[in-house]
Order: structure tokens, then C-alpha cells, then sequence
């Protein structure tokens, strides 16, 4: 193993440990859970851990979280997968991490002395990204200098006193996974069908958290720069989308639009959520994304008129309804169409991501591999590490949540024994300790 020192590219150097994160755990039940949670954990990298192997590991460079004091330890590098593997044993990291990078001296202390060879395409898809409606049930916020509080996701400012200091408790549950998994279909799409990758490769992993991670390993997009991954990344997301660029400005005939399918993937997914939009969208919706008042109306009384004509390419023949109007229906539709991942990741060409098969401190659960088909995976079963036993647990607050089968909660301020899958989860959140 070869390490160097520095600050971190693309993570914190330093995250809220257990006792920050419930503003302050006594110091008895913080090390009881660290204790816990350092067992439970080293017994999982010394007995349990089938890793995957990562391609070229001597060329990647690694990183990870201290379980105790949260701190980042990175520019490191291993010569092989048994002196990894012996390394999480002694050490026992929170998290891990490794590049998405090649680098010919990845433990050089600085990125201009690493030597950057290439970088693996990457995806991050989080359902902390994505709006859904479970959010005002399970997600909690706390001013920490006046005490205000609310549901649902964090202000940046606190509205009774303005202070930034905002404390955030996210939550996450079947909705916001089955969110996050849409998401990633919606990505898969895109990359067979626009990029033309292949199943070897493309890598499909669940986070261990609230989302996926897509991994690709081509030699087309492994030397390009940011610039070029930033180009994927406008691309995917829809953003600057033109209908008119795609044939869609001046149809006239089911042949022009016939033409204009063939030749973009992207008019087929205009025309889709397009047609979706005037079959769905009330008055209020049409509204909203910036159709004027007479025009919505219209559309709305003329709803079966315009669908009958929308796939034979002659929807924009509507009297009433001019260029401006299908231009804002077609810019829902881009939104529509595009995917909520994370830009940043993709777009960073010396990322550190999840180490694949490893722990995720935050939850107990493991970044596993999707093998099969990825609208039967359950995350909440298939991620769950530690089965076997119970473990008597103090619960400060927690929403109703499922573990595998079981569903558990909710709890406030209770003694309780739980199945370790549900205790490890709750003590990673911050929620309980162990008595």
C-alpha cells in the first residue's frame, strides 16, 4: 500500500460523526454505538466481504471515512485486492472509496503528480435529488440558533430568523427508492439506445443509500475530459434540448414525423411526454409551464382533437394554439424526459466513488450489484447485510420504515429490541443506541 497526504477532490475532509448527528449523543452510548457498529463491521470485512474486483486496481486511487472520528484518509493505493482486503480488516472505515480515475502514481499526494491515464464514466442518481411527496412525511429540519422546525426538505435560510445553520434529518423509504430507480431506467435507456454501450460495459450498483450508481467502462469515453462529460451530461438531462433541432417545429404529415423518429431519440421522447401533457395536464398544469390563459383553455376543450392528430404529425395544425405554445410543451416534455442525476459526478474526471461491496455507514447496507432485472430489485431486501440476531435499542425518533419484510415503527423515545438489520439502520441514522 502507498499513501501520500492532501485534501479531498469531491468530498467533505470531514463528516458529522454519530454523536453530531443527534446533536450530541451522551459519551457512554456514542462509543457503545461506535463499539457496536466497529464489531459489526469488521466481522463483515473479515468473514462476510465477497468483493467485486475493481478493474486495474493498482492504477485506482482510494479513500476512506474513520469509523470514530469521521475523518477523510485518502491518496492511497494498493498493489493488489489481498492487501485491500487486509487493510479494511485492520483499519474498519465507515466508508470506502476508490477513484473513478486511472492514474500511473495514484498515492501522489497532489493531482498534478498523479498522472491522469483516463477516468471511468459514472452516474449517481439520489433520490435526495428528487421530489417526491414521502418527503413531507419522513424528512425533519431544526433551526440550530432559534429552535424552529418543519417538515419536508431544509430551507437554506431559516424563515423565522434567517440563520444557515439549519439541521437536516433525511429519511428515505420505498417511494424515494422506487423514485431514484425510475430515474436510473430512464438513464440505462439513454446510454443502450443514444450511446450504444453494451451490457458488458455498463455496471448497474445500488448505493447502499437512497440511489444507484451506473458505472462505464469504455475505451470511447474513458480519455474524455470534462468538457466532453459535460456535453453527455446536458445531453442526458435534456438540458438546452431544441424540438426543432429534432424535426419537431413544422410537421405536417405522418411521414415527416416518421422521418423525424428515425433519426432522434429524442423526438420520439418530445412526442411522447408531449402527447402525455395535452392528455393529462389540466387548465392549472398548462398554466404553470407557461401556456397562456386562452390558449390552456383551448387545449383543454380540444384535448381529443389534438391527441387524434398528435402521431399522424399534425397536432400543430390546431387553430388558436401558435409556435410559442408547443415550444413550452415540448420544454416540459425535454424536463420530462431528461434524467435527474447528480452533473457534478459525472462531469468530475478524478471522482472518488463508492468502492463497490463495501458498507455504507449511514444506513448498514452494502453497494451491491443489480444482477437481474432492475424493476424486481428491492433494495431494502437484497442490501441488507447483518441478519442474524436482535439487538436491544434506545430509539430517540424514527418514521415508520421496512427492513427485508418486516415493517418497523414508528418510534419515539422507546426501549425496544429489534432485528439487527433495523437496529444497525436506526444507530447509522443517528436515531438510537444500543443499550
Amino acid at each position: 500500500m502507498s499513501k501520500g497526504g492532501g485534501s479531498v477532490e469531491g468530498l467533505n475532509t470531514r463528516s458529522p460523526t454519530i454523536g453530531e448527528l443527534l446533536g450530541g449523543l451522551e459519551e457512554l452510548e456514542r462509543e457503545r454505538n461506535l463499539r457496536f457498529l466497529r464489531n459489526l463491521f469488521k466481522r463483515f470485512y473479515e468473514q462476510e466481504a465477497v468483493f467485486e474486483k475493481v478493474t486495474s486496481i493498482k492504477y485506482r486511487e482510494f479513500g476512506f471515512l474513520t469509523l470514530e472520528t469521521r475523518t477523510m484518509i485518502r491518496h492511497l493505493s494498493f498493489e493488489d485486492w489481498r492487501d485491500l482486503v487486509k487493510f479494511l480488516c485492520e483499519k474498519v472505515p465507515a466508508d470506502c472509496y476508490r477513484s473513478t480515475a486511472y492514474y500511473l502514481n495514484p498515492s501522489a499526494p497532489n493531482m498534478e503528480g498523479k498522472g491522469w491515464l483516463g477516468a471511468d464514466l459514472v452516474f449517481d442518481i439520489d433520490a435526495d435529488h428528487i421530489q417526491t411527496s414521502c418527503k413531507r412525511r419522513h424528512d425533519r429540519w431544526r433551526c440550530l440558533d432559534c429552535g424552529e422546525n418543519g417538515n419536508g426538505s431544509a430551507p437554506e435560510n431559516c424563515p423565522k430568523c434567517g440563520s444557515k445553520r439549519i439541521d437536516e434529518r433525511a429519511w428515505f423509504c420505498s417511494e424515494c427508492l422506487e423514485a431514484a430507480k425510475t430515474e436510473t431506467i430512464k438513464l440505462l435507456e439513454f446510454l443502450y439506445s443514444d450511446f450504444g454501450l453494451t451490457d458488458q460495459e455498463i455496471s448497474l450498483y445500488f448505493s447502499g443509500h437512497r440511489g444507484y450508481h451506473v458505472h462505464v467502462e469504455s475505451e470511447e469515453f474513458k480519455v474524455l475530459d470534462q468538457d466532453a462529460r459535460r456535453e453527455i451530461v446536458d445531453y442526458i438531462t435534456g438540458l438546452g434540448i431544441d424540438p426543432l433541432v429534432h424535426g419537431l417545429g413544422s410537421l405536417t404529415s405522418d411521414e415527416e414525423l416518421a422521418k423525424a423518429l428515425k433519426f432522434s431519440t429524442w423526438a420520439e421522447r418530445l412526442m411522447k411526454n408531449g402527447y402525455d401533457i395535452v392528455l393529462n395536464y389540466g387548465l392549472e398544469d398548462l398554466l404553470r409551464i407557461g401556456v397562456k390563459d386562452k390558449v390552456a383553455s383551448s387545449i383543454v376543450e380540444n384535448k381529443e382533437k389534438i391527441v387524434e392528430l398528435w402521431w399522424r404529425g399534425k397536432f400543430n395544425q390546431m387553430v388558436g394554439v401558435d409556435s410559442r405554445t408547443w415550444e413550452a410543451i415540448f420544454l416540459e416534455a425535454a424536463r420530462k424526459s431528461g434524467v435527474l442525476i447528480d452533473t457534478v459526478v459525472t462531469a468530475d474526471v478524478h471522482r472518488l466513488i463508492r468502492l463497490e461491496g463495501t458498507l455504507h455507514s449511514k444506513t448498514g447496507l452494502r453497494k451491491v450489484k443489480v444482477l437481474r432485472d432492475l424493476e424486481s430489485f428491492d433494495p431494502l431486501k437484497e442490501a441488507v447485510t447483518f441478519k442474524k440476531g436482535e439487538v436491544k435499542v434506545h430509539v430517540y425518533e424514527s418514521p415508520e420504515f421496512r427492513v427485508g419484510e418486516s415493517t418497523f415503527g414508528p418510534y419515539s423515545e422507546v426501549d425496544i429490541e429489534l432485528p439487527i438489520s433495523a437496529a444497525v439502520l436506526l444507530v447509522c441514522k443517528g436515531l438510537a443506541y444500543v443499550i
